[in-house]
């Protein structure tokens, strides 16, 4: 497939027309096809990638805060995290074939990296930096909140993040989880608590809330993602 042919995909799927198209080739420039035609490094997505997660973070949290008044800090956490980790990025790219159009090195090919969900929800990020630096931060919420925040509200019935986190490493070993009250800040009227969580003595995650479920669950969260990316990391 050549470079022409990837452009005209990508914009259909968007519904968006780049004015600098060399901003959506580089979003489709893996690392590994930089190195292997010895192009600079910074030619490859990993910078918009570094970008677009920014993006996302504020146009989720954003959507999310103004969608669900009713939510407490510690859920709208949670449910962000569901929107915008690894998995459901790699769900939405996907939906429009991403991996298929991706710039490759042959090694990276080989191994199946079109497939690869770390690959493929990197790239994504890459896409939805491009956006941004092409079209500004509303063509990018546009396409945010179409392609991705349009599964709010699976996700609301998801489990609680505590159950998530241990169902998930119980199935891989033996683990003692422990919530531990790291900090307590403001008045009696407006506490804010951030709580770390413990996994066999090793912290990984932490979260604030108003009250300490709510931080725990927001340390859950946290916890959920990390564990997520290290079992992948064995399984790779």
């Amino acid at each position: 497939m050549n470079d022409e042919e990837r452009i005209s995909r990508i914009e259909q799927s968007l519904g968006y027309t780049f004015k600098d198209k060399s901003l959506l080739l580089t979003a489709l420039t893996h690392s590994s096809y930089a190195h292997e035609r010895k192009i600079n490094k910074t030619e490859c997505n990993e910078r918009l990638e570094f970008l677009g997660d920014a993006v996302l973070e504020l146009i989720s949290s954003r959507y999310l805060f103004e969608r669900y008044p009713q939510l407490p800090e510690g859920r709208l956490t949670y449910l962000r995290a569901s929107l915008v980790s690894e998995k459901p990025l790699a769900e939405c790219a996907g939906r429009m074939s991403l991996g298929e159009l991706l710039r490759l090195g042959k090694g990276e090919e080989a191994c199946g990296g079109r497939k690869k969900a770390s690959v493929t929800s990197d790239a994504y990020e890459a896409l939805i930096g491009a956006v941004y630096l092409d079209g500004g931060f509303d063509e990018a919420a546009r396409f945010v909140e179409r392609e991705v925040m349009s599964a709010a509200g699976e996700h609301l019935i998801d489990k609680d993040p505590k159950t998530t986190l241990q169902e998930l490493l119980q199935r891989r070993m033996e683990a003692h989880i422990e919530y531990v009250l790291v900090n307590e800040t403001g008045p009696d009227h407006d506490k804010c608590y951030t709580v770390e969580v413990k996994v066999n003595g090793e912290a990984c995650g932490s979260g604030s809330g108003k009250n300490k479920k709510n931080a725990e669950k927001a340390a859950a969260a946290e916890a959920v993602e990390y564990w997520k990316k290290e079992i992948q990391k064995k399984c790779t």
